[in-house]
């Protein structure tokens, strides 16, 4: 039987005149996992609300057409009846947590069932070893890293047997690390016979996991099927960001469409390898991180630019629990410098103690040589911008032009001409009059952005910058890191993206347990296995590619 089945389906929230969904039919079969691509705002995270009959019970708006989950009409039956047939893992993990500790939450939903003692018991005790939470029973769900929080709500959704599983850019505040064992979770809930619809930008994190690769665009599906046929079309249209190995190959105009590593080499062995074993056609000379020959990289080594913040052997805990151990960095004008590592490393800490939010238990921060404990929390704003991780936790004003222009205000830097652009650049010139709570979690990432902005701060912390945004979106952050380092302000960049960060970030800056254990161009801290290992990490997809195929062709890695 169908598991999950959209009937031309259109559907507009309540006052709105705009149809999210359009004429959309889908099937899902269970053990199939589906990939649903696209640009934001072209109806992802809708359909994922229709398919556990939060649309139209909650949400109320106007649907049309029939959706069925596990044979049930979603119109006919309440989101509680629909409760175990389908479960959805939100974008935000921390928006599903209301218990104490990791047990209760566990417990919770099959308690709401009115299972009884005996089978929530044996339930609990199967999810808790597919996906692996013994060890954190007894946590409070808000300690966990971002890794643990999405093990955690798969298994609530897990415990409760449901036949589908739908999961909402669970990549998107991954590390490698937890995003290799988030693959291996998947694969294991595949094996169980369970339908997964996975929504995500980062195709390349999954799409080697997918039978089907379904492409939306403004409610419709405009392709469907398995994803090395659909990559292989023009998908440029639909804000994708194209996995690395797919889109390298089109711009080298190499026929294949590779989705790993593995498959790149093979490819490039079976059509560019002559008789003799010779490369028949040319290997291009190429860089593996083209932001290392920028012509922003010269303050790279050679500290010709001046010292914007200065980190001198900070220490910092919470509780008797320390969490930074000695480190010491220094950031420079016009540069732009990536914090990596895992969940937990302390990167979020450190960039706390950036302007006073956090001071330093031992040490010194100085920023512009302003000692961070004896200045004003308001006199460091006017230097260090921050868009956090999760916009939720910056949101406090009724509409987005308020909550934009606040800071501005506040530190009397208000620049209507520069927040004009802002406005502009973001596309929050339709959003101004609405509330950001209301908003997308993409649309409220924006926000968070021309926000930290909005002051014109020297020193710009962008927190997971490329969390659940599609490439159009990437392609403006690209234009206005550049734009910023021209005019000589520092961007930091927080992130698990690392093929965004080898990308466009000169130096990084890698964190293992509190310490700097790496710290450099892309590639010398890439090549560095030892601390990558430290700091959970793995290379990009094209700097393995480059290494590998260098050692069968010299002189092709640059």
């Amino acid at each position: 039987m169908t598991i999950l089945d959209f009937d031309h389906v259109s559907y507009r929230y309540s006052g709105t005149e705009e149809w999210v969904l359009k004429e959309l039919d889908l099937a899902v079969q269970p053990g199939e996992t589906v990939l649903v691509a696209g640009a934001s705002g072209s109806g992802k995270s809708t359909l994922c609300r229709g398919a556990i009959g939060l649309i139209p019970h909650f949400y109320g708006g106007e649907l049309r057409g029939l959706i069925w989950v596990d044979g049930m009409d979603t119109r006919e039956h309440t989101v509680a009846k629909l409760f175990g047939h389908a479960g959805l893992a939100f974008q935000n993990p921390d928006a599903q947590f209301f218990n104490q500790t990791v047990e209760a939450e566990l417990a919770y939903g099959l308690e709401s069932l009115g299972l009884m003692p005996a089978e929530i018991e044996h339930r609990l005790a199967w999810a808790t070893e597919v996906v692996g939470l013994g060890p954190l029973l007894k946590r409070h769900p808000q300690s966990l890293s971002g890794g643990e929080k999405q093990r955690v709500v798969l298994g609530t959704i897990l415990a409760l047997k449901p036949r589908l599983v739908l999961l909402d850019e669970p990549f998107t505040h991954l590390d490698p690390e937890a995003s290799e064992q988030l693959r291996t979770l998947l694969r294991a809930i595949r094996s169980e016979s369970i339908g997964l619809v996975i929504v995500e930008h980062r195709l390349h994190e999954v799409v080697a996991e997918v039978e089907r690769l379904v492409i939306l665009d403004h409610g419709k599906i405009m392709s469907e099927g398995p994803p090395r046929e659909i990559l292989t079309q023009d998908v440029s249209s639909y804000g994708l960001n194209l996995p690395p190995m797919v889109r390298f190959f089109k711009e080298q105009g190499w026929p294949g469409t590779p989705l790993t590593v593995e498959e790149a080499l093979r490819l490039v062995k079976q059509e560019h390898w002559g008789r003799q074993g010779k490369p028949s056609l040319g290997i291009p000379h190429l860089k593996l991180n083209p932001a290392e020959s920028s012509p922003e990289s010269r303050v790279l080594g050679r500290h010709s630019s001046p010292s914007a913040l200065e980190v001198d052997t900070i220490r910092f805990g919470y509780n008797g629990e320390k969490v930074l151990d000695g480190v010491s960095l220094q950031l420079h004008s016009g540069e732009c410098v990536a914090l990596v590592g895992r969940n937990g490393g302390g990167k979020t800490t450190l960039i706390k103690n950036f302007n006073g939010l956090l001071k330093p238990q031992e040490g010194r921060v100085t920023v512009r040589g302003k000692d961070t404990r004896k200045t004003p929390l308001t006199e460091l704003a006017r230097h260090v911008g921050y868009a956090w991780q999760n916009p939720n936790d910056q949101l406090f004003q009724v509409n987005v032009r308020q909550e934009v222009l606040a800071g501005p205000h506040a530190l009397r830097a208000y620049d209507e001409e520069w927040c004009d652009r802002l406005f502009e650049r973001f596309g929050l010139k339709g959003l101004l009059d609405r509330s950001p709570f209301r908003l997308s979690e993409g649309e409220k990432k924006r926000v968070a952005f021309a926000t930290a902005l909005a002051s014109r701060p020297e020193i710009v912390v962008l927190d997971e910058p490329t969390a659940g945004q599609d490439e159009p979106f990437r392609r403006e952050l690209v234009n206005l890191i550049g734009e910023l380092r021209a005019e000589g302000r520092t961007v930091v960049l927080v992130t698990h993206d690392l093929e965004f960060a080898a990308e466009h970030a000169d130096r990084w800056v890698t964190l293992a347990e509190g310490k700097i254990v790496a710290g450099g161009t892309p590639t010398s801290v890439m090549s560095d296995t030892k601390a990558m290992a430290a700091a959970g990490l793995r290379p990009t997809q094209f700097f393995e590619f480059i290494r590998k195929l260098s050692q069968e062709v010299p002189g092709t890695e640059g």
